[in-house]
């Protein structure tokens, strides 16, 4: 068996811009059901999701039979929490809380087995390699996975250029919620400030060649972000559309 080609990384680093939807819900029938829409890609998200290993394996795998790219959004930036993620087949990862070189440069080691990275061999016991069936695994694996971090602090904006030269790290990703926190203003990031800081990151993440990220639920804001740059962009995610549908519906019911 063959291991597959990570064909998300490909499109990203050809400057195609891929669409897709947050996955916060923790469950398969969601991801089944958008795995099956035509997103680019779903991002399982550990991090503020109820998300554990044994809650992302079966979105996987849903997604995976739908054909639709996945990303996991570990909890924080742990080495360990890397390994588990790639050890159950994902291929692309998102990072949080990533503030400088030291920290990109431990997640992109984390990401590769040596003498590229720290990455722990054992794959042959896990679904990585569908359970040894890929038996070059580990000589395969590293020019597959892609590593995004998110850059979503004043820190981070003040490190972009390291960050992002940081060999390893195939992308970074703005998060706007946590970045307009941590300026000062939480709940408005559209501030200009904070405005400014994004469209910083941005530049300076495609003038070192990477891909550059960010979610947006404001669909008149999709080619802005594709016009500056953007080729990994968050459209949407599974909690807040479904809410927003259930309770537009029983609005309109009740009219």
């Amino acid at each position: 068996m063959k291991l597959p080609e990570n064909t998300l990384k490909k499109a990203l680093m050809a400057g195609q811009v891929q669409y897709g939807l947050w996955l916060a819900s923790g469950s398969p029938v969601l991801a089944e059901i958008a795995g099956g829409v035509g997103f680019d890609w779903c991002l399982i998200d550990g991090e503020h999701g109820p998300n554990m290993i044994p809650d992302i394996l079966p979105q996987l795998q849903a997604l995976e039979a739908a054909g639709t790219q996945a990303v996991v959004r570990i909890a924080s930036a742990e080495v360990w929490m890397v390994k588990q993620v790639l050890d159950l087949g994902c291929q692309t990862v998102l990072v949080p809380m990533v503030d400088d070189e030291e920290k990109a440069d431990e997640m992109a080691r984390a990401m590769r087995y040596p003498p590229d990275g720290i990455r722990g061999m054992g794959a042959v016991l896990a679904r990585a390699s569908r359970y040894g069936a890929i038996a070059d695994y580990p000589h395969a694996a590293n020019a597959e996975v892609c590593l995004l971090v998110q850059a979503e602090s004043a820190k981070a904006v003040d490190n972009i250029d390291a960050i992002a030269a940081t060999e390893g790290v195939d992308g970074v990703f703005v998060g706007p919620a946590d970045l307009s926190a941590d300026m000062g203003y939480p709940g408005q990031p559209d501030h200009p400030d904070v405005e400014a800081a994004i469209d910083h990151l941005i530049k300076r993440t495609v003038a070192a060649g990477k891909i550059a990220g960010i979610i947006t639920f404001d669909d008149t804001r999709f080619a802005e972000y594709a016009a500056k740059g953007v080729t990994f962009l968050g459209v949407g995610g599974d909690t807040a559309l479904l809410g927003a549908t259930l309770r537009g519906l029983i609005q309109r019911a009740r009219q």
